[in-house]
């Protein structure tokens, strides 16, 4: 008995760390730990709004960076593609907004910092742009369990 725990001892410091399954986009216990719809301010002050707040955002954990852009209806198609190569995914069909526009929700899952944000939303706002459209904002969602 005693040789099995010292093997299994052994084998747990040479074999390496089995990582944690990656976040599922999908999961529907996602809440949102941080949102930003201000032009002005910067992804770095409202990541530390979010540390604070509750449910609080979890620097050191996976998160669904989730962007709100609104685009018309012949632009979604196109636009959706170009995220897609850097592993966005639409949330859903796009929804009826103002002006004959349409609400696009694009998301993927990583770790959230400031300079990481700060260029996924200027990406973001290039997108829109050069489509006729334009980014609402964005948010930042975690599971509770890692709340």
């Amino acid at each position: 008995m005693e040789l099995r725990r010292n093997v299994a001892r052994w084998m747990d410091r040479i074999l390496p760390k089995r990582s944690p399954a990656p976040l599922d986009r999908t999961r529907p216990d996602l809440v949102v730990v941080v949102s930003g719809f201000d032009d002005v301010e910067g992804c770095s002050t409202v990541l530390e709004r979010g540390a604070t707040g509750t449910p609080a955002w979890l620097p050191d954990a996976e998160a669904v960076l989730r962007h709100h852009l609104l685009l018309p209806e012949d632009a979604i198609e196109p636009a959706v593609a170009i995220a897609a190569q850097d592993g966005y995914t639409p949330t859903a069909d796009p929804e009826p907004a103002d002006d004959g526009m349409l609400l696009l929700r694009l998301e993927r899952v990583q770790v959230l910092d400031a300079l990481h944000c700060s260029q996924e939303r200027s990406r973001m706002a290039g997108l829109a742009q050069r489509h006729g459209g334009t980014v609402l904002g964005w948010e930042g969602l975690q599971p509770p369990a890692a709340v």
